[in-house]
């Protein structure tokens, strides 16, 4: 449940960063110095100002937040203890993120791997030390999170002041310029309400799996974090091709834009195939890394076998919307998005499984998604015409 809470914040700021992502690669790809540094000090102060007045609600609300999601009462006192923790370090999540999202769009999509790698390990070492050495619990956890991720913070920070070829970042000149503001938020808000849609959806069927018991929400738990690895993929093809598509589409490079959008695509569809039989051939090891409860494993495995199979459905939503948002074709492939799998999910676990099965309400995710698939190649092969014939 606090997972759930963390990913709705989080992936509504993740999701607004991606107006930084395009508006800068676009002008990188045009070669325009002066708006990319415009761009870059907006950001930040979006950044900042985001992560102090999100981190302050999230502080206050986390208790009726959990309390919403049907959070065993056992549970909350250390849910809420969480919650607050991380939320109190958001603006460092925040920093990063922006951060990374700035770097990627002028083609580094390296060293925020490498300080992600750092922030990995800082993370685990203190996870160790505040949890077996000096036994935290929760609140060590908590709070090992909360120095990893101000790690990457500033390692990311002082890159962008120093060490980046064709922008640097000034303190002094952190603010937000209006043009540039706006032209983020066009781009950006439509992402981030989208992810927010996806958040709501998933609390809801969260609150649904909570209802089956703590076996199955403990099952849920750790299939949520074996199933993260597809879509860390998933969602890296979709920076890709939205950095890439970015940058050619500034500079007019019209052939290269629908070149590698197909490319992008097959490596995306191969490797949600390739993910998909690699974490079904293993599900039990998976699985058994987090419990050593035999009836939760067998929970597990009935989850996955519903899930994993329909991966690559995804592949064609990540990549086209995208493609269409470096583009600034961002209302309509969001509402796709929003209607056709958030909406729909929602309407399937309140109405059409609101008491079936564990398999029943779980089956909403592979049935929105070959929806959202269907509309979003349909609108990505009308919409791309478009745009080609009109430039």
């Amino acid at each position: 449940s606090a997972g759930q809470i963390i990913s709705l914040v989080v992936g509504f700021f993740t999701g607004v960063s991606t107006g930084a992502t395009v508006i800068i690669s676009q002008y990188f790809g045009a070669g325009k110095k002066e708006e990319i540094e415009e761009s870059l000090h907006t950001a930040y102060a979006f950044a900042l100002v985001g992560g102090l007045v999100l981190g302050i609600a999230g502080i206050v609300f986390a208790p009726q937040m959990l309390r919403w999601m049907n959070t065993p009462e056992e549970l909350i006192a250390e849910s809420v203890l969480y919650v607050r923790v991380y939320f109190s370090g958001l603006i460092f999540i925040f920093i990063y993120n922006m951060g990374a999202a700035i770097l990627r769009a002028v083609g580094d999509s390296k060293r925020p791997l490498y300080y992600l790698i750092v922030c990995s390990v800082v993370n685990i070492i203190l996870d160790l030390l505040l949890i077996l050495v000096i036994p935290l619990g929760v609140l060590g956890a908590a709070i090992a999170t909360l120095i990893a991720q101000a790690v990457s913070a500033v390692l990311v920070t002082v890159t962008l002041m120093y060490r980046t070829e064709g922008m640097k970042l000034c303190l002094s000149q952190i603010r937000m310029y209006k043009r540039m503001l706006q032209s983020i938020l066009k781009i950006g808000l439509p992402a981030g309400f989208e992810a927010i849609m996806y958040s709501i959806s998933n609390i809801i069927v969260q609150v649904s799996i909570n209802n089956f018991g703590v076996d199955t929400m403990a099952a849920w738990t750790a299939y949520s974090k074996i199933d993260f690895i597809f879509w860390m993929i998933n969602s890296a093809f979709g920076i890709s091709v939205m950095t890439f598509v970015g940058q050619n589409y500034g500079a007019g490079k019209w052939d290269r834009i629908r070149r590698g959008t197909k490319i992008c695509l097959g490596m995306a569809l191969i490797s949600a195939v390739s993910v998909s039989i690699i974490l079904m051939s293993a599900e039990r090891f998976l699985f058994g890394i987090f419990v050593n409860d035999a009836g939760v494993v067998e929970i597990g495995i009935r989850m996955m076998n519903v899930i994993a199979p329909a991966y690559l459905l995804f592949a064609f939503i990540e990549v086209f919307s995208g493609a269409l948002r470096a583009q600034g074709a961002v209302v309509v492939s969001t509402l796709i998005t929003m209607v056709g799998i958030c909406v729909l999910r929602m309407i399937w676990v309140t109405l059409v499984a609101a008491h079936g099965t564990l398999e029943q309400v779980i089956i909403c995710y592979p049935i929105t998604w070959a929806a959202g698939a269907l509309a979003m190649s349909i609108y990505y092969i009308y919409k791309q015409r478009k745009i080609f014939q009109a430039r």
